[in-house]
């Protein structure tokens, strides 16, 4: 069987991140059904399974020891204690997909996009921090999910004001104070990243024809 081409391009590592509630779930879960050349990264993750997660779909669940083990063996792209559990990125399947011309979605923290960057696979990420329109609505889209006691809710809200304290080391900020509005930007951000020049592997090969082309018709 012939080797498959060359894909056309390096593929992206775009990090959508947001303080809970301010809409980045539903925007991943738009992004992902709307556009085939995205893969969502599957996390590993030492908290328990929880009622109809699928292991190695929802995440990859593992024990402490595991979870300690692959990052010490550099088998993570980034890493966090997040509310009392590990939650890490395999770097084998993110590097796989990129490397055929597939666009990999994070759903991480501000910490986890840094490590990103330091990462050995930096230049393909592209990232993206999403505001809410107000912290009074940020807290109304909290309550109304009803998934969370007010405790919980309360412990979202004072995280909100660190995270949101790290907008500027983004690529892109937006409001999302109209979501359909939002997830047309989101579109707007791939596309133009896509057409990178960095990113077009076949650029290269094409000027070096265009210029054999001038020698044959004008050397």
């Amino acid at each position: 069987m012939p080797p498959s081409p060359e894909p056309e391009r390096q593929g992206l590592l775009f990090v959508l991140s947001s303080p809970s509630g301010a809409g980045k779930s539903t925007l991943s879960r738009r992004l992902l059904a709307g556009d085939a050349a995205f893969v969502l990264s599957v996390s590993a993750t030492t908290r328990p399974m929880r009622p109809g997660e699928v292991d190695g779909k929802d995440y990859h669940f593992v024990d402490v020891t595991r979870f300690r083990e692959m990052a010490g063996a550099g088998e993570m792209l980034e890493h966090a204690r997040v509310f009392d559990h590990h939650y890490g990125t395999p770097r084998a399947p993110v590097e796989a997909a990129i490397g055929q011309g597939r666009d990999v979605l994070f759903d991480v923290d501000w910490q986890g996009t840094q490590q990103l960057r330091d990462s050995a696979l930096g230049f393909a990420v592209v990232s993206v921090f999403i505001l809410p329109p107000s912290i009074a609505e940020l807290e109304r889209r909290l309550r109304h999910r009803g998934q969370d006691d007010d405790a919980v809710i309360a412990r979202r809200m004072e995280k909100s004001q660190a995270e949101i304290s790290h907008w500027a080391e983004y690529d892109y900020v937006l409001v999302n104070d109209d979501l359909d509005a939002c997830y047309s930007q989101v579109e707007t951000i791939v596309a133009a990243e896509r057409l990178r020049r960095q990113r077009q592997r076949g650029l290269i090969g094409h000027v070096e024809s265009l210029n054999r082309e001038f020698e044959d018709l004008f050397g």
